[in-house]
């Protein structure tokens, strides 16, 4: 993509897949200004996908941005774009109880809320297991703002793989049929 970005009017809207260093993958939507979507391709929560995520967006400096929030799981996160580089540095901080039981997260977060609330008022949260690494970006994608159907079902084997080759998206960014 040779898209330069500068503003946050130019990030907000713009789908990413990224691929951490540990080789875990995720799939990250900017929908709006205060909230993402994404999915987990790889690493110990991979088949999580959420929609509508609250988070703080901000702009660092130039082509910078910086994305926070805490999810209601008790992981936080915090996530700085560099797309003009097509870099990524992701921190996580994972609650001691999804660190040993990743598989209760691992679902549509927003049909299961409840769920996340009650696990991390009722199970260990310290030591919060830390992950810190730098990803490469290897999709970039204009969606628009409060595309439906960027983040629109669970993940599967080869999603990320049909995003980059084209057969996932029409022209004007809506879901091909399966």
């Amino acid at each position: 993509m040779a898209k330069q970005f500068k503003d946050l009017k130019d990030f907000i809207g713009t789908h990413f897949i990224y691929t951490y260093d540990n080789g875990w993958e995720y799939e990250w939507y900017a929908k709006n200004e205060h909230t993402v979507d994404y999915r987990i391709h790889g690493g110990m929560v991979a088949g999580r996908w959420v929609k509508d995520q609250e988070v703080f967006m901000d702009k660092i400096t130039d082509g910078i941005f910086k994305i926070t929030w805490t999810e209601p799981t008790g992981t936080d996160v915090s996530l700085d774009f560099m797309p003009n580089n097509n870099l990524m540095h992701g921190t996580i901080f994972f609650p001691k109880w999804v660190h040993e039981h990743p598989e209760i997260t691992v679902c549509f977060q927003n049909e299961h809320i409840p769920t996340m609330l009650e696990a991390a008022k009722t199970r260990e949260t310290y030591p919060k297991y830390l992950v810190s690494e730098f990803a490469k970006i290897t999709y970039i994608g204009e969606a628009g703002e409060n595309n439906e159907d960027v983040i629109s079902e669970a993940p599967y084997p080869s999603l990320p793989d049909d995003i980059r080759a084209g057969r996932y998206f029409d022209a004007d960014y809506r879901r091909v049929s399966k």
